[in-house]
């Protein structure tokens, strides 16, 4: 059985909701769906661009708090709200992601109407 080390606290966004953060199992941290939320876990309403970077950075503290970075992202998996949102979505998203990137997924039209956009990841984390 796989030891589970659960990140959060420090500078990671509190929730009341029950999920963990992240988890590191093995050599990977797989991180919940992080979404445009302040500190106290609040829905911070903005436009797709800001709620998108908002996600992202929420993402960023994670993987940072776990001891890695987004530059060794296995997968991430992204919720967009609505199919006008893509382009501005592709070009933030590499702010976040280098080549070479990593695998993805990316869903359009999921979130319903409370947010505008989501996201998870895998990050290695093994020596």
């Amino acid at each position: 059985m796989s030891k589970k080390i659960i990140i959060n606290g420090g500078n990671i966004p509190k929730s009341t909701l029950p999920f963990s953060p992240g988890i590191i199992s093995g050599d990977y941290l797989f991180v919940s769906g992080q979404a445009s939320v302040d500190d106290q876990g609040n829905i911070v309403d903005d436009t797709f661009e800001g709620e998108c970077r908002r996600s992202f950075d929420n993402l960023k503290r994670i993987v940072e708090a776990a001891g890695a970075s987004l530059d060794e992202a296995v997968q991430v998996r992204n919720y967009v709200g609505k199919q006008e949102y893509l382009s501005a979505f592709n070009a933030i998203y590499r702010e976040y992601f280098k080549e070479p990137f990593p695998a993805r997924t990316t869903l359009i039209g999921c979130l319903g109407e409370l947010l505008k956009f989501e996201v998870d990841a895998v990050i290695y984390v093994g020596k």
